[in-house]
């Protein structure tokens, strides 16, 4: 790959299939995609393909799938063979990534057959990616990783090599399509629906071999940016005859598109409402263009007033979604899917899982989740996500009895970490996170420690031990240690405006995005109960509304979150609020230096530039921690007048 890291798979990966005999059955382009990897790894590692007789690995596509799944696939190991089954080429490519996966185990011994199939429908990447470079948002918005895969100079770019590599890279973790451009649509990307949709096709093109579908985030105001129309207006005929004709135009050249995905009524974005209409109205006018194609509308929940006065203490951003989907709950057709940022807030390091994704029972929905670390440390910090997501997928929304947010949601959706840095992340152990979403994907009552296990032994095969358990080491409680040196207790947005980067404690306090904190010379915390704050803890179910409600029963990492309390407050911990802020800031601190001091022991163990790289990186998470240690601190003992207990330094 000229240089580039090869990621979660490099050759080494295939080593099992060296000295075996390999037989693939099928015909298909992704029938022939299995072939290729087949004849490639046995060729660099000594095995042989066949076309009949005894054979080590049989790959086929044939009636013994999973029934009616066309990603599916069993696996079996009897009498010395090892079969992979599945009823369709997209499934047969999962079975021998999943072979991959297993190594030498694939080979030894005997085991029953045992059925994989995808939890959910569409396993999406959404690349914030802008055709042209936006003078404020850059290449990529929110992107730590380099410029766009897709787009470079204002156009599509020339050499694909790249983006038939990163294809390869999301088939192994199991997702399925790849959305291309930013959800806020600028001039040019809206063009991409039109004139521009054969740069899409190209692109599209190189996808499909690993299964990947191609989808689009199209401007709500097309007919009149696009169409030279008067009027946006959902309701109206001609606005439904352009999206017919514009979806059609689509299709002709992208007979597998997948379909929209749309921001509307958010954040400036253009929507329904300039119409006097509501988010149904919006959502189904599109999904109605898509239907007969097979295609599906994302409508993205992330809405909410982004110009509140911050000296009204009744505004709450984290009520927003739910107050304005939940009555429509059952008024959107089966190809319109309502997206839910897993937290009613945006991505922080600590919120609740959203109301509304235990709200909508009648609607298609997908959980939103951000692999790029906007508000965790912007791959440039170690930050290992994979505990947060698996805490919101196995969430219950309406207790132990009922069914998991996992278990509900039709797809999962991941705002991409990929760019076009040779290590794909900007932070090479930042892979972690992309890889880790495709499997929880895939199955989201995994064991992410399995997972990561997973990974670390597809992008280190044959990895001594040492290195396996540094990498735990580092990565494992980087999510938490990452929580312990920024934001307590759930309040969040404690960053600097606009690019969100290190610590600004007030930085969007008085701002009209919303209050986040609320801090002052007796307590912290926003009051978010239905008796005496916002109402926000009301629009769970049962039991959670009881459970938030009260500051006795509110889980303590969300207390902030709920709760509006005095620094003296009495944590389960048996600490109070202020000391717990101050010991985690420096816990944190000492816990970076840490893994800091085992990454540097790991030299010689890996590639020369992947260690330099991460060496680097850690000393930029150690000054940034040991700034927000000193900020955080100081600003809570300069507004509380409490002294840490343990009279550490503290500004």
């Amino acid at each position: 790959m000229n240089g580039i890291d090869p990621g979660w798979l490099p050759p080494a990966a295939f080593r099992p299939l060296g000295a075996r005999r390999v037989l693939v059955r099928g015909s298909g382009p992704l029938v022939d995609t299995v072939r290729r990897e087949v004849s490639d790894a046995c060729a660099r590692f000594g095995g042989q393909t066949v076309r009949d007789g005894p054979c080590d690995l049989l790959l086929e596509t044939a009636d013994g799938g999973p029934a009616g799944e066309e990603e599916g696939f069993t696996v079996v190991r009897e009498d010395g063979t090892t079969t992979v089954t599945a009823s369709a080429g997209h499934g047969l490519l999962h079975g021998l990534f999943e072979v991959v996966r297993l190594g030498e185990a694939a080979f030894s011994g005997a085991f029953p057959r045992r059925a994989h199939r995808p939890a959910t429908v569409l396993r999406m990447l959404d690349h914030w990616d802008n055709v042209a470079v936006h003078p404020v948002m850059g290449q990529v918005e929110r992107g730590y990783a380099g410029g766009s895969l897709f787009w470079r100079d204002g156009r599509a770019r020339e050499d694909f090599a790249r983006v038939r590599a990163y294809a390869r890279l999301l088939a192994v973790c199991g997702i399925n399509a790849v959305c291309l451009n930013n959800v806020n649509v600028h001039a040019a990307e809206a063009r991409l629906l039109t004139d521009r949709i054969g740069e899409v096709a190209a692109i599209a093109a190189e996808l499909r071999p690993y299964g990947i579908r191609t989808h689009l985030s199209v401007t709500f105001a097309a007919p009149v940016v696009l169409g030279g129309l008067s009027t946006a207006d959902p309701l109206r005929e001609e606005v439904r005859q352009w999206w017919a004709e514009a979806v059609r135009g689509v299709y002709a050249v992208i007979p597998d598109f997948g379909g929209f995905v749309v921001k509307a009524d958010s954040e400036g974005r253009p929507g329904p409402f300039t119409y006097g209409r509501g988010h149904a109205d919006g959502a189904n006018l599109l999904a109605g263009a898509l239907a007969p194609y097979g295609g599906t509308v994302h409508w993205r929940a992330f809405v909410y007033d982004h110009r509140q006065d911050w000296r009204d203490r009744g505004t709450d951003r984290a009520r927003a979604a739910y107050d304005h989907f939940a009555p429509l709950d059952g008024e959107f057709t089966d190809n319109a899917v309502l997206q839910v940022k897993h937290g009613p807030m945006d991505f922080q390091v600590r919120e609740p899982v959203s109301p509304v994704l235990g709200a909508l029972t009648r609607t298609q929905t997908a959980v939103e989740l951000q692999a790029t670390q906007e508000y965790t440390g912007q791959q440039r910090h170690v930050c290992w996500l994979g505990p947060m997501w698996s805490e919101v997928l196995r969430f219950r929304p309406h207790g132990e009895d009922g069914p998991s947010v996992g278990g509900t949601a039709r797809d999962l959706v991941a705002v991409s970490n990929v760019g076009d840095d040779p290590f794909w992340t900007g932070h090479p152990l930042a892979q972690a996170n992309l890889y880790t979403f495709g499997r929880l994907a895939w199955r989201p009552d995994a064991d992410p420690y399995r997972v990561l296990d997973e990974w670390i032994g597809l992008t280190f095969p044959s990895a001594p031990r040492r290195l396996a358990e540094g990498l735990h080491a580092v990565l494992d409680g980087s999510w938490r240690t990452y929580e312990k040196y920024t934001a307590p207790l759930g309040v969040g947005f404690m960053v600097q405006p606009g690019h969100h980067y290190g610590p600004n404690v007030d930085g969007y306090e008085y701002s009209p995005w919303g209050t986040y904190h609320f801090a002052d010379r007796d307590g912290v915390g926003v009051d978010r109960s239905a008796a005496t704050g916002t109402g926000y803890a009301a629009q769970y179910a049962a039991p959670w509304a009881e459970v938030y409600e009260s500051v006795a029963s509110c889980p303590d990492e969300l207390l902030l979150f709920f709760h509006h309390v005095p620094y003296g407050h009495v944590l389960r911990s048996g600490k109070t609020v202020i000391q717990h802020i101050y010991d985690t800031h420096f816990e944190g601190v000492e816990e970076a230096e840490e893994a800091r001091r085992v990454w540097a022991g790991l030299a010689g163990l890996m590639a020369p530039a992947r260690h330099r790289r991460v060496a680097e990186l850690f000393e930029e998470q150690v000054r940034g921690a040991r700034e927000w240690r000193d900020q955080i601190n100081s600003y809570f003992l300069r507004k509380s007048g409490v002294p840490d207990e343990r009279g550490r330094t503290i500004y």
